[in-house]
């Protein structure tokens, strides 16, 4: 097949550019990069030679090796893994990470010093075209194990690729970057060095599992050639104790298993011994992944077995709400050629789930303890993950709530736990209140609150998604029911509330009648009007009963392609507003209603308005709110 030249999509073009023009300081990663992506294909050649045993491939010496020419200033990365086939090789190389670089860019873009655009390499698989802060032309030859013949990639990063089928490839893949000048003034390292290369590969990459070989130079004449230097140590960091592993080796490992480049914030040792033996070294991000509430996000766990890894992400190992959990697990009593089925009925592998379950809720519970502002990052970051638990992990929805914090009406800055916000409770205060919104301010400011407000009654204020479900789901939390300040009726008098019951009685009698007549006007939108015990500053607002679906829920259930039937809702007058208090006069001293029909109109209409709906009909709620407002000109 003949040269084919193609060119980079516009995105890429622009990532190639802002990496041959580096904005990273470390220019050292690019090694680390290709590094890594080698064992990933030696991984997953061994894992392919274990589940197809006609595999026409030689696994008997897996490795890397890394050649420097001084002379020829070219440095080559080689691996006998997997390979690519000639359209692999167009799709992964000449793509850039496929759906990944429109992101990467923002977030680049949006990287506020060379320490934080640094953290993004490898996060959106473009660890590959790092080769370009350091190579002025890269070259990639590479044969798919079981394939005959093998593809050459090559590209000087400006705009355009060449591909093409060469015969005489070696299974893997070799990439061979054509250097340029040393410059130290601008980080940029001799990499033919092998001081160089040595003190990188010790650094980044001494725990890969595959030997690292440097491979000599062009012996001179009449010298024997010696023989490859292995470079790392190839120990599992998992299965060394505490005191012979250094933070930084951890935060090497947790940088190659999950591509995020950025030092964990928690590192969690665990070692179970007995019937049933495994180590587990398990890492916290300090960030959440921009595609962690995306179906396609990948979860899970690497798992080995006698440290020959088996599975790169084993979901089953964690609960799904426990998905941004990075790390490694080693089992020693599993088989190896083990598949995805078998790990879900295994009651090892459940075993092992909810130890770990277990033993990263108790690390959160102890960093909230510890170092308030660690937990602050992590709440912040994964919070509304692990509050799925409460919904689909009923066994630990005690150890989730005890890690859990909520913003409140306490305070402005700091949130509170369920159990602080109960030992702040007014003296007969029997119920846990909450309002859910999409932030603090509108749920604030909203009239549901004004009696809370008023009375000085904490309000949990709570604006996630995941939040509108939970609630229901836990019930109450040490003997106090969750109670929604926007559901059903309310009642404060335990806060001292200065109306009589004689006073409420006599209050429902007066405007008895125009309940009553509001209620058959507006039939179609609400269940029931009533007056209001929350409100003290608007006229009216919107409540759902007691157990019914509230609007947002809806919503939700209609996003996931769920018909749920519209609910009418209950509206609540203020009786102490002066524009409900002359609605009820002109009610009493009118025969003709025809125009207080369009003022009760607007009113529900405010109301639905005032906690961040729409009118059922908006032209004609404008038309009237209009009409009104010319009359009063005149």
């Amino acid at each position: 097949m003949p040269t084919e030249t193609f060119e980079f999509q516009v995105e890429a073009r622009q990532l190639l550019q802002l990496m041959i023009h580096s904005v990273y300081s470390n220019k050292d990663v690019f090694l680390r990069e290709l590094v890594s992506n080698a064992s990933d294909a030696l991984d997953k050649l061994r894992l392919a030679a274990l589940r197809h045993d006609g595999l026409d491939a030689d696994t008997s010496d897996l490795h890397i090796e890394i050649e420097a020419d001084p002379d020829a200033r070219t440095l080559t990365v080689r691996d006998n893994g997997i390979g690519m086939s000639y359209d692999e090789v167009g799709k992964l190389i000449g793509t850039i990470a496929n759906s990944g670089t429109a992101e990467f860019l923002k977030e680049l873009r949006e990287a506020q010093d060379a320490a934080g655009a640094e953290g993004l390499i490898g996060q959106f698989g473009v660890g590959f075209y790092s080769g370009f802060m350091v190579a002025d032309e890269m070259t990639l030859v590479t044969r798919r194990a079981g394939e005959s013949s093998g593809t050459r990639w090559s590209s000087r990063g400006e705009g355009t690729y060449t591909l093409e089928t060469v015969d005489d490839a070696p299974q893997g893949t070799a990439v061979t970057l054509h250097l340029k000048p040393a410059d130290p003034e601008n980080q940029l390292h001799d990499y033919t060095s092998t001081w160089t290369i040595k003190e990188i590969v010790k650094r980044y990459s001494d725990f890969i599992t595959w030997p690292i070989r440097l491979v000599p130079g062009t012996k001179g004449e009449g010298e024997d050639t010696p023989e490859p230097e292995t470079l790392n140590s190839m120990k599992a960091l998992w299965a060394r104790s505490r005191d012979e592993v250094s933070d930084d080796e951890y935060h090497e490992l947790y940088k190659h298993v999950s591509h995020d480049w950025r030092d964990p914030l928690e590192t969690i040792r665990l070692q179970a011994e007995g019937t049933f033996e495994y180590q587990a070294l398990l890492f916290l991000p300090e960030h959440a992944p921009h595609d962690l509430f995306t179906r396609d996000f990948r979860r899970g766990l690497q798992l080995y077995v006698k440290r020959v890894l088996i599975m790169d992400d084993c979901e089953a190992l964690l609960p799904p709400y426990l998905r941004f959990v990075k790390g490694v697990v080693d089992a020693q009593d599993l088989s190896l050629n083990v598949s995805r089925e078998i790990l879900q009925q295994d009651r090892h592998i459940r075993m092992i789930q909810r130890r770990l379950t277990k033993k990263v809720l108790a690390s959160v519970k102890e960093m909230k303890a510890a170092d308030s502002a660690k937990y602050a990052t992590f709440w912040r970051e994964f919070g509304a993950v692990v509050k799925e638990g409460l919904l689909g992990d009923p066994d630990n929805r005690d150890a989730i709530l005890a890690v859990a914090s909520f913003a409140s009406t306490h305070s402005e800055d700091e949130p509170t736990t369920l159990q602080q916000y109960v030992e702040r409770m007014k003296d007969g205060q029997d119920d846990i209140y909450y309002m859910t919104g999409e932030s603090r301010q509108s749920i604030e400011n909203s009239p549901h609150m004004e009696a809370f407000r008023a009375r000085g009654v904490e309000v949990l204020l709570l604006t996630d998604p995941v939040d509108e479900v939970w609630v229901d789901a836990v019930g109450e939390f040490d003997g106090k029911r969750l109670r929604s300040v926007a559901k059903g009726e309310i009642d404060l008098d335990v806060q001292g509330d200065e109306q009589t019951e004689g006073e409420r009685e006599k209050q429902a009698e007066e405007y008895a009648g125009l309940l009553g007549w509001m209620k058959e006007q507006l039939g179609e939108d609400v269940k029931d009007v009533r007056l209001s015990t929350r409100l003290t500053v608007s006229p009216a607002c919107v409540v759902s009963d007691a157990h019914d679906l509230t609007p947002a829920l809806e919503n939700m259930y209609r996003a996931m392609g769920q018909e749920v039937p519209p609910t009418k809702r209950i509206l609540e007058l203020n009786p102490a507003h002066a524009l409900v208090r002359g609605l009820n006069q002109a009610y009493q001293e009118r025969e003709d209603r025809t125009e207080l029909v369009e003022t009760a109109e607007l009113l529900h209409g405010l109301a639905v308005l005032a906690e961040g709906g729409q009118p059922k009909e908006p032209a004609r709620f404008v038309k009237l709110v209009a009409e009104r407002l010319e009359r009063g000109l005149h």
